[in-house]
């Protein structure tokens, strides 16, 4: 049989998002902005900065206003892998180009997505950038039953001509129950469900209101579509290479310890959306609703942590169709802490893993497999032991949600200096890093900005200079370090949070630290130096010496 793909055309997409037809502001080119930019302050880290500045010119070259004809409703940013456009690494990006907000399309990248949502609220993961399309391999054209293309095609995107595969060879997983409406894209274009975490970390930094109400209902339906469609029978939620594309890991999936995690925190960032909304009486109480999300979270993660925790290791695996763990550790692990999976003493071995030599605590933090399994590549391999941007950011948000702020802090900065210093060696960002040595490795993209982006943008802000938003607390975290603030200054012009822009400078006045903060909006911070939190109310300039008694000036 054919693959036939005619029936795409008539097909009604976009439905539940209310934005329909094209309409954004003017793209910026990056010397037309710069100044308006966050300008970090580091002296002593010159690497840091200069591969922050590059990392902004790459992104501006990769901003888009959608072709004529392609459907798409917003400017967006490109993920830089090819002439495709992709869901899970658009979603990462949105986390640091809300820094640079309203000078770069960001979360409105993700508008793009939801208006091609089909009506059983299906959303691709790939979509062909300059015309809008499906990317054909990984629609369902057979009407089958779920299926993957590829499981046994890995490196299809190089192949020119190949012929189609057949339906025969291709991977079923095993779901142990019947479906009986079969779905209209592949297992391929159905995996890491993350654009609720994207829409709530863009929330907590903006608190655009109206953002959330927009996307609330195309995010319920994709919901209600990967729970229709991925669950097993066990009630895991199957996957066959999910975005790891040559991973040791994959021979054994599979019941996938990742996309069982992110589902949980997909119920979750609903759950924050909606009650977010009824605070502000923009939507009424469904309190139906919201009993039904923390049932499936309380049912997936008590299914998670008694067939996925292996309590001798200390770790989370994957579990084969015959409900075996596959033994094999890898960064997949870590989203049970990110989703609330993990209890506090789950959460604090996944911890001290990510402190083992011989596992995840390689010069470069943090590989995606463990560094003494079989088929780990000291050179990165791509998903065979690389240190990615995306699970880096996921492992460190993780550890934060779990109290763990100094090892978050000590991977990001691990990261940052680590491609800071391979951009002073090589002249660019790369998409992926050796775990084994500070250099490219085997990688073969260059100016990956793209989501190698969030290392020199996000962990700068978040861990170089210490800024971060506290939008249950609504104000703005200052955390310095003490380390970083003896080399000289400390600070950041134009941080933009909130809907306000301001300026923060610290340095060391004797043995006291030393702020200087300025702004047109009032907003409150608080400062966290040396195992300290003080909190100001900012109101235009702010000046104050933090000792052993503060001075306010």
């Amino acid at each position: 049989m054919e693959r036939d793909y005619a029936f795409l055309e008539n097909l009604q997409r976009g439905m539940y998002f209310d934005k329909k037809s094209y309409s954004d502001t003017e793209l910026y080119a990056f010397d037309e902005v710069k100044a308006y930019l966050p300008e970090p302050i580091l002296p002593g880290r010159e690497e840091w900065t200069a591969c922050y500045w590059y990392a902004l010119k790459i992104l501006f070259t990769n901003q888009h206003v959608p072709a004529k004809g392609s459907g798409y409703v917003s400017n967006f940013v490109d993920a830089a892998f090819n002439e495709n456009i992709f869901l899970w690494d658009t979603a990462f990006m949105t986390m640091f180009c809300n820094l640079l907000h309203p000078y770069v399309p960001g979360i409105r990248s993700l508008d793009n997505f939801y208006s091609r949502q089909f009506d059983d609220g299906e959303i691709p993961r790939e979509m062909v950038r300059d015309t809008g399309k499906d990317f054909l391999v990984w629609v369902n054209a057979y009407d089958k039953p779920l299926y993957s293309y590829f499981h046994n095609h890995y490196g299809h995107r190089r192949l020119k001509g190949q012929a189609p595969v057949p339906y025969e060879e291709m991977y079923k997983p095993d779901m142990g129950r019947v479906i009986e409406k079969n779905p209209y894209l592949t297992l391929d274009n159905l995996n890491h469900p993350i654009l609720a975490m994207a829409e709530w970390e863009s929330y907590c930094h903006t608190k655009e209101i109206d953002r959330l109400k927009l996307v609330l209902e195309p995010l319920s339906r994709y919901y209600a579509a990967l729970k229709y469609h991925l669950r097993h029978a066990n009630g895991l939620y199957v996957t066959d290479w999910a975005s790891m594309d040559n991973s040791p890991r994959n021979r054994y999936l599979g019941l996938a310890i990742d996309t069982s995690c992110e589902m949980v925190l997909f119920a979750r960032n609903i759950l924050d959306i909606l009650s977010e909304l009824e605070k502000h009486g923009m939507i009424d109480p469904d309190e139906a609703r919201k009993a039904e999300l923390r049932e499936d979270i309380s049912i997936l993660s008590e299914r998670i942590n008694s067939l996925m925790w292996n309590n001798e290791d200390g770790f989370y695996y994957d579990l084969t169709f015959e409900g075996k763990q596959t033994g094999m550790k890898t960064i997949a692990a870590y989203w049970a802490l990110v989703s609330g999976v993990a209890d506090k003493r789950q959460a604090r071995l996944l911890a001290e893993w990510l402190n083992d030599r011989d596992t995840f605590n390689r010069p470069h933090r943090v590989p995606v497999l463990a560094a003494n399994e079989e088929g780990y590549d000291p050179e990165g391999g791509y998903w065979k032991g690389s240190v990615w941007a995306p699970t880096n950011t996921m492992v460190v948000l993780g550890l934060e949600r779990n109290g763990y702020h100094d090892l978050a802090r000590e991977i990001g900065l691990n990261h940052l200096d680590a491609v800071s210093k391979v951009f002073t060696q090589t002249g660019t960002i790369w998409e992926n890093y050796p775990a084994d040595s500070i250099t490219s490795g085997n990688s073969d993209k260059r100016d990956f900005v793209g989501w190698s982006g969030m290392g020199p943008i996000m962990f700068l802000m978040r861990y170089g200079i210490g800024l971060r938003t506290d939008v249950e607390r609504n104000l703005l975290i200052w955390d310095i370090s003490s380390d970083l603030i003896k080399e000289g200054q400390v600070g950041c012009r134009n941080y933009w949070f909130f809907g306000i822009a301001a300026d923060f400078m610290a340095d060391m006045n004797g043995g006291s630290l030393r702020i200087d903060v300025r702004t047109e909006k009032a907003f409150d911070l608080e400062i966290r130096f040396r195992g300290t939190r003080r909190q100001f109310r900012i109101d235009g300039r702010f000046n104050a010496v933090i000792g052993e008694e503060d001075e306010q000036l």
